[in-house]
């Protein structure tokens, strides 16, 4: 087995019937414990001094480990600044018999050194030893950016989410309150419930928060809730031997089959226990799915938000929501394998048929989410098997042949498209397949990017009034990858343009995301950017200032 690295820790456990719960698989909160517990050693090895918790991010299960079966946790210190640490956490399930692995979850968490009397903390760097930990270095400071930008993004997206109000009054009474879902619960901090500092195990506070937030969430199913995610466990203040904690916990919204609970903790010492005034320690946004009998995932209610603070709760989910999966596409690096088709002769046709019908299977896909309406623009998500899909859908006040004319021919969309630095055409197949070469400007201080791309256009036909123009990647041994760009791939993406009247028409754009083109996307979805919104006011403009002549 490969032995840890300098700033890394591994804990391996075989899960007992006392880590389980009622399903015989691991619980949530043993889970929690044990990744705080192996995240706070690998801090501490780093830092040589104590250190506490000051926040759990981006846990995602992926996986269920039942009771038998070895968990192996990983945790290492991928950058360290001036006091602070983020600690990356892999944890892998090995099946005892067969000896497959399978990873369960991955997790990040800051660490804060304690200062040993009166000197100031100055933390090391991190030693980059292979070109992982240089990757996983970079993405850290792109982590944290988030993380210290969050407030004012989730401000921010707060305002914008009003505008889903509307949908309320939609289907008010397909809707359920939360009231019902309310839980509070109360402990006793004892020795045994304390960490190596003295003050109260925060991996025990986080187990206890997911415990309450359980039993929330299985109120609103009715059926078996099993924790998904954490957006994030935040601790604000210490508790100690002797504190009483009161954990409220209450489902702040739904999307489909998942489902939001909020976690409040208060901290009483026997005082303040007397006085009813006590100390926010910890909050928590906990995300869960439901199954049933079949173990199929169940689509829960929507919520009726009725009081003001359940408004609050709502319209903060949504907004979560939208980080949450911005940030998602932010934290790991995930080398892509390449799924273009070769272009030659015999395949030309199947492909280009093939390009047309992906597009409009995308578009026709259920379960899209609307996450942000601004004026003419609205911008759906999707997410199928940590697949991200983005819909741009557009309003202009001009005919759809004339937006269908200038959108599909790609040498004019540097004209409006900032993510474009150049597009001509390198091989016109026919008068409705040609093939592009692509250059897109620097992002994040990594080369350009390029990319290769067959566009596929169709005019409608009989009773359909759709125009459509779909593109995705393909090799051409003709243009090899230049040594100056980073050639990238479009998986599926294009625009379907259909007439409102003999004036007006919208425009869909749709793009099933790679990871090489997420970084133009992920910052927009999680709310910290607009370059969706700018590039299709830009598109907007383009098409309603063109003359008719145009044509």
């Amino acid at each position: 087995m490969e032995a840890p690295a300098a700033a890394e820790v591994q804990m391996s456990q075989i899960v007992q019937p006392v880590h389980a719960n009622a399903r015989g698989e691991l619980s949530a909160g043993q889970l929690l414990k044990w990744i705080d517990t192996v995240a706070c050693l690998a801090a501490e090895k780093h830092a040589g001094i104590s250190c506490v918790t000051a926040s759990v991010d981006d846990i995602q299960i992926e996986e269920i480990v039942r009771v038998g079966q070895i968990i192996s946790i990983r945790a290492k210190v991928t950058r360290a600044f001036s006091t602070s640490m983020e600690i990356s956490i892999r944890v892998r399930v090995q099946d005892t018999f067969s000896s497959t692995e399978k990873l369960v979850c991955m997790a990040f968490s800051t660490f804060v050194a304690k200062p040993v009397g009166k000197e100031k903390v100055q933390l090391k760097p991190v030693a980059l030893l292979t070109e992982q930990d240089h990757v996983e270095h970079k993405l850290a400071s792109e982590r944290r950016k988030v993380r210290l930008q969050h407030e004012c993004t989730f401000n921010n997206l707060l305002k914008e989410s009003n505008t889903f109000d509307d949908e309320l009054n939609c289907d008010e009474e397909e809707r359920v309150s939360t009231w019902r879902t309310s839980v509070q619960s109360i402990e006793l901090v004892l020795p045994p419930h304390a960490n190596h500092h003295g003050n109260t195990f925060g991996g025990q506070i986080m187990a206890w928060m997911e415990a309450v937030a359980t039993i929330s969430a299985s109120r609103l199913s009715g059926k078996h809730s099993l924790l998904k995610s954490v957006d994030m466990f935040k601790f604000l203040g210490p508790s100690t031997v002797g504190d009483r904690l009161v954990f409220n916990a209450i489902v702040n919204n739904t999307f489909q089959t998942c489902v939001e609970v909020g976690v409040r903790v208060e901290a009483f010492n026997c005082q303040e226990w007397s006085k009813g005034q006590g100390r926010h320690i910890n909050s928590a946004f906990l995300i869960y799915n439901a199954v049933d009998y079949k173990e199929k995932p169940i689509t829960f209610p929507r919520i009726k938000p009725i009081s003001k603070d359940d408004f609050r709760r709502y319209r903060g989910a949504i907004a979560r929501k939208r980080i949450r999966l911005g940030r998602k596409y932010v934290i790991s690096h995930n080398e892509e394998i390449s799924r273009c088709e070769r272009w030659d002769i015999s395949n030309q046709v199947s492909i280009s048929n093939g390009n047309v019908e992906a597009l409009k299977n995308l578009a026709a896909k259920k379960g899209w989410e609307l996450t942000s309406a601004v004026e003419k623009i609205k911008i759906y998500t999707l997410e199928e098997y940590n697949i991200l899909s983005i819909w741009v859908e557009k309003r202009m006040e001009r005919p759809a042949h004339l937006a269908y004319h200038l959108l599909s021919d790609f040498t004019k969309r540097p004209l409006w498209d900032p993510h474009y630095v150049s597009c001509k055409v390198i091989t016109s197949v026919n008068e409705d397949d040609q093939i592009y070469y692509i250059t897109c400007p620097v992002m994040n201080g990594d080369k350009p990017k390029d990319l290769v791309v067959l566009v596929s256009q169709r005019k409608p036909l009989g009773n359909d009034n759709t125009y459509t123009v779909a593109m995705k990647s393909v090799l051409l041994p003709d243009v090899p990858p230049h040594p100056g760009y980073k050639r990238s791939e479009i998986v599926c993406a294009g625009l379907l343009i259909q007439a409102i009247d003999s004036n007006s028409c919208t425009v869909s754009y749709f793009n099933q995301t790679s990871s090489s083109i997420l970084p133009y996307f992920a910052g927009n979805i999680g709310g910290w950017s607009k370059s969706i919104e700018e590039t299709a006011a830009s598109c907007i403009h383009f098409i309603e200032s063109a003359s008719d002549t145009s044509l």
